[in-house]
Parts: C-alpha cells; structure tokens; sequence
C-alpha cells in the first residue's frame, strides 16, 4: 500500500508544498497589471461566469449590449466575484464586440485565477 502522508500531491499542511501553475490561457500577466480576455454574452437570463474556452472566459449578463450596460455588468460582476474595486478595472479592448480585454490593477494573475476557477 502507498503512504498517502508522504504523497507529493498533498497540500502544504503536511509540509509538502505544490509547484505553482500557469494561469489559466484567458489570463495575461502585464508589467501594470492582468488582463483577462473574455468572451461576453449579453441578454442571457441570468449574471455568471462561466468556464473558459479555449483562451476565453465566458461570461454571461443580463443587461443588453446598449449604451455601455453589457460592459459595465461585466465589469460589475467582475468586481464582485474578484472581490476587488470596480475603479481597478477598465476595458481596454471590444467595446462593441462579444470579445473583450478587461484590465485589472492591483491584484496577481494567481488570486484572478484562484478566484474565477478555483485553483
């Protein structure tokens, strides 16, 4: 049988620490921030994050693409799910379009990922 104390998968409560991964392939890390490229679908039935497709983060709101209200719901719920100030994020790329660049300041592409996948 194996010994799963001395397993090198086990977390660092027994000492063990993991190697850290990439980020998942929608998250850049830049000099002044992360970005995260997305690929937005506005008048869906409810706010979500969804899973990553390929090298976007779909993401799902329920305001319509008028007047700015699809990015700024994105936004929002960017915020709220990072936990992070909205005034530290800015759209930077797809103002029109469903594929977008979101920009976030002040927080580490491994707390973005950590908190929008889980790793």
């Amino acid at each position: 049988m194996h010994d799963r104390k001395n397993h090198p998968s086990n977390d660092s409560s027994n000492g063990v620490t993991r190697p850290s991964l990439p980020p998942p392939a929608f998250i850049t890390t830049q000099a002044d921030g992360v970005t995260l490229a997305i690929k937005l679908q506005p008048r869906a039935s409810k706010n979500e994050i969804g899973e990553s497709l390929g090298c976007q983060l779909r993401v799902k709101v329920t305001a319509a693409p008028v007047d700015s209200a699809a990015n700024e719901a994105l936004l929002h719920l960017l915020a709220e799910t990072l936990d992070h100030p909205r005034s530290k994020m800015e759209l930077i790329r797809g103002h029109t379009a469903r594929q977008k660049i979101v920009k976030i300041y002040g927080i580490t592409a491994a707390a973005i990922a950590q908190r929008l996948v889980g790793e």
